[in-house]
């Protein structure tokens, strides 16, 4: 049994019962704080530890992250899994493309062509992120050995199956998503939360339109 949903309880990543709007629009009333995981750094080591013991029988050249977290992830697994396996593997990361894709800059490019590679990334809600950040993979022909994520809140949605590579989410958090106009957190007067999420940000959009 994984530990990474007790990790992130014990940091106060883990918050329920508010009412939270994600990037689709989508509005749920349990929420993942990642931020809150990161500037925790022992924390933040065991949880990578984890994800790196799970792919360890896996052939792995270098593990990819997508910006932002994917950044931190990418790095930390990179190191377990080196110690793990005693040999060094890379760690970096995708940027985002303007036209909302994922590429790789900075030289990172000669890290993943032509290589195994590991994708990593914190949540998967949608798995948009992790998604584009394979197809960037295989766009300059790195092979996509699978995805690793710290928990997946859409099992429905998003496997193996639709990322075209083996999968392993260390922890599952199912949490409901309601499509504005359907939902029953906003039926029950419960105020949007404006401090994490996408709150803040879609309450101001209303108000522009409004």
């Amino acid at each position: 049994m994984s530990q990474v949903l007790d990790i992130l309880k014990q940091v106060g990543a883990v918050i329920a019962g508010s009412h939270f709007v994600g990037t689709s629009g989508k509005h749920f009333d349990t929420y993942i704080n990642k931020d809150a995981l990161y500037p925790h750094t022992k924390e933040t080591s065991e949880v990578c530890r984890l994800m790196a013991e799970a792919v360890k029988d896996l052939d792995i050249d270098t593990i990819v992250g997508p910006v932002l977290g994917g950044v931190i992830l990418s790095q930390w697994v990179a190191f377990h899994l080196s110690q793990i396996k005693g040999t060094e593997i890379f760690g970096v990361y995708a940027e985002k493309t303007p036209e909302g894709g994922m590429q790789f800059t900075r030289g990172y490019d000669k890290y993943v062509a032509g290589k195994k590679i590991l994708v990593v990334e914190d949540l998967t809600q949608t798995g948009g992120s992790a998604k584009k950040t394979t197809d960037a993979v295989r766009s300059i022909g790195g092979q996509v050995a699978g995805v690793c994520v710290m928990v997946n809140k859409n099992t429905r949605e998003v496997n193996s199956q639709y990322f075209n590579t083996p999968f392993f989410p260390l922890d599952i958090l199912e949490v409901p998503m309601y499509e504005e106009g359907r939902c029953p957190l906003c039926d029950s007067g419960i105020p949007i939360n404006t401090a994490v999420g996408h709150g803040k940000k879609y309450l101001e959009a209303k108000n522009l339109k409004s």
